[in-house]
Parts: C-alpha cells; structure tokens; sequence
C-alpha cells in the first residue's frame, strides 16, 4: 500500500496528536511511518501532546467485571459542556477479593485478582485500561488485609509494585518490592520498611514517591508512610491530625500532600450540607487545615460522592459513587476560588445503569496517554482474547 509522501516533521508533529490506538495502527501502513512511530523521540513528542489533553479515567465493576471508560478532563478555565460522553475501552473480567485498584502513569494495579483459567490463585496483576494488555505478577503470600501500590520510577524508567507483607506480625520484613522493567523473570525481593498496625488509604504519587496514610502501633499518633519508588527507601511524617477521621483521600494538591475527608453535616438552619475538611502538608511538616461546605442542591441531593483527586489545573474531583438511571455527576471544585462546577456523564450503559444492576465507580483524574505504557514488554497478554477463551 502507497502512503503520500510528507516531510518527517510534519508526519511527527499531525501523529503526535492522534490517540494511542491509532497512533499505534498507523505503524503497519508503511515502513517509513513504523520508523517514525516507533522511535523514542516520537514517544517523548507524543506524552508532551497527551499531557496538554488529560483526561478522566473510570473504572465501573459490577460482579467481578470491570469497565474502562474515559472521558476528557474539563479545563478550569473554560466553560464545561452541558455533559461529557464516556468512551469505552476495555473490560476486566476476575474475582476481585480485597482491595479496590490503584493506578499510576497510565496502569491500573489489582492487589489480588483471580483469572479463571490462566491461574488457580489471586494474583497481583497490571492492567493497561485502555488496551486490555496485562501481566499477572508472581503469586504472593500475604496476610489477608496487605494492601498493594503501584507507582513509577522515573529516573528508571520502570513501574514498581510495592507489597505490604505481613502488617500484623511485627517483622522488619514488612513489605516486597517487584521491578517491571526489561526482559527478566518477575520476582518480589523484601524490603525494610516502617512498622505499623495497618493501612488506612489508597497511595498517591507525587514526583518520584508513593505516599499512604497508617495507622501506627499501640497509641502513637498515625502517619503518613513516603516510599521513594527509585531508591525504594522509606520514610514517616506522623499525622495526627487525621486521628478520628474515618475517611481520608490522599491527594496531589499543586505538589503538595494533601488529606481530604467529606460528610455530609447538618448546619444551624436545619439544611444538609456537604463538608469537605482539607490538610495540606506544608513546610516543615506542618498539617494546614481548610473547611469548606459545599450546599449545591445536586451534590446534597445525589448523595454517596468519593474524592477522585485533585486534576492539574486545581480542582478536586468529587464523584458519584455508582452508575444509575438517574443522571451522574462529576463535581469540580476550586479550593483557592470557592467555586464549585458539574457536569453529567453520560455512556455507561443500560446494564450499568439500571437499578438492579448498577456499577461501582472509581475515578482517576489527569489520566494521560503514554506509548513507552502502551509497548510495555511485560504487558503481553490481553483481557479481550482471555475472555474469549472463557466464552468458548
């Protein structure tokens, strides 16, 4: 097949702005784009575009079936639409017994999923949401309620899973650390780490390090545990002030760590409002705490919102937290302006909306394209082709 002729640049520059999927198609055209589309400098060149158009990534499990959607992630400064479409990606079909997933740098991580016919166990496994390509990591033994995280190296180049061990026994042997990156077999290797009772909250990455809320043992005040992902050394800042707090989200606010608590409070008038508590570490590991109550009468009237993060441009993202006939939100607020946006999200589906069947739903914000993810050696197999196998 002829393909027109273009300058390099300008076939670089029109590619880089494509999504992923059909950056990736346009490979197998011909040998001049392959070459173009498969060098590292149009990797950079494509991430730099993507991080201009990031979007916002859902994750909807009903049953042991997750879906993938994604949805463009609204601008502060610009109008929002009357409503976003969600477009469908992929689905993820397992028995999910623990942990909800976490996500960093476009890979979803499931703590312990079970996969009929490949495994006979719960096994550590990463996803790409987008392409349904995934790696089922070496089994790992744990005590029932260790958690797991997954974050980026950056100045390796490579993802890593670390691994809670056995929080309750009191070993130094407290957590594993499993590399994604080259040709190798995947294995766990133990890592010192901190001694606590147990985890309290789903990790965030800030720069090059993983940062999760725990409860400390005895009656030390609780902490927030630092792992640096490229030198895989720990560190503790205590944060007592989240004592008492049933629910904290750990966000990136602007660079900094930050805690978000939300309930619904009863304020002197009789109404109902939605108050959202926010501590920001600061220099000198000072916890700085704002207090902002939230009375617009669709986030009081569709109740159950979680935290989704805070997207780059400096909005905290509030989500409904399941699929429904009714229409679903996504809140937007300013914390520095006080101003508080919605809009609907539409495209789940029939299935997943109704009643009787309705999804759960994660949300991760300021989700980006990445191809250096999208060519990952380890990610080889595919959902889509492993569900096919089941169906026959």
């Amino acid at each position: 097949m002829s393909t027109p002729f273009f300058p390099t640049e300008v076939t670089t520059d029109i590619f880089s702005r494509l999504p992923a999927k059909s950056a990736v198609k346009c490979r197998t055209l011909s040998k001049q784009w392959s070459t173009i589309l498969t060098s590292p400098d149009f990797a950079s060149l494509f991430l730099t575009h993507s991080s201009t158009r990031p979007r916002l990534l859902f994750a909807v499990e009903r049953n042991g079936l997750w879906t993938f959607f994604t949805t463009p992630q609204p601008h502060p400064h610009s109008p929002l639409p009357p409503s976003l479409t969600a477009e469908f990606h992929t689905k993820v079909n397992g028995d999910v017994s623990r942990y909800l997933c976490s996500y960093a740098s476009g890979l979803i991580l499931f703590p312990d999923l079970w996969i009929p016919k490949v495994s006979s166990y719960s096994d550590p496994v990463v996803v790409n949401p987008v392409t349904g390509k995934y790696v089922a990591l070496p089994y790992l033994t744990v005590y029932r309620k260790s958690r797991a995280f997954l974050g980026f190296d950056s100045v390796g180049k490579e993802f890593k899973v670390l691994a809670e061990d056995h929080p309750f026994c009191g070993l130094r042997d407290h957590h594993q650390v499993l590399s994604l990156g080259g040709d190798g077999e995947l294995s766990w290797r133990v890592k010192n780490g901190p001694q606590y009772d147990h985890c309290m909250s789903e990790a965030i990455q800030i720069g090059g390090v993983l940062y999760y809320l725990a409860e400390n043992i005895s009656d030390l005040p609780r902490v927030v545990v630092c792992f640096d992902v490229s030198s895989e050394e720990f560190e503790v800042i205590e944060a007592d002030c989240f004592s008492g707090e049933e629910v904290v989200k750990l966000i990136n606010y602007k660079g900094k760590v930050t805690g978000v608590n939300w309930k619904y409070v009863k304020v002197d008038d009789g109404k109902i409002v939605l108050e959202l508590s926010v501590w920001v570490l600061e220099e000198e590991k000072e916890w700085v705490k704002s207090v902002y109550v939230l009375s617009e009468e669709k986030i009081v009237r569709f109740c159950n919102f979680s935290v989704g993060g805070m997207t780059s441009g400096g909005e905290i993202v509030l989500a409904m937290d399941y699929t429904t006939k009714k229409p679903y939100y996504v809140f937007f607020f300013d914390p520095e302006k006080n101003t508080l946006r919605s809009v609907e999200v539409k495209g789940f589906g029939d299935e997943l909306e109704a009643i009787g069947t309705r999804g759960r739903v994660r949300v991760f914000v300021d989700y980006v394209e990445d191809l250096n993810v999208h060519d990952g050696k380890q990610l080889k197999s595919s959902f889509s082709a492993e569900m096919m196998k089941l169906v026959k």
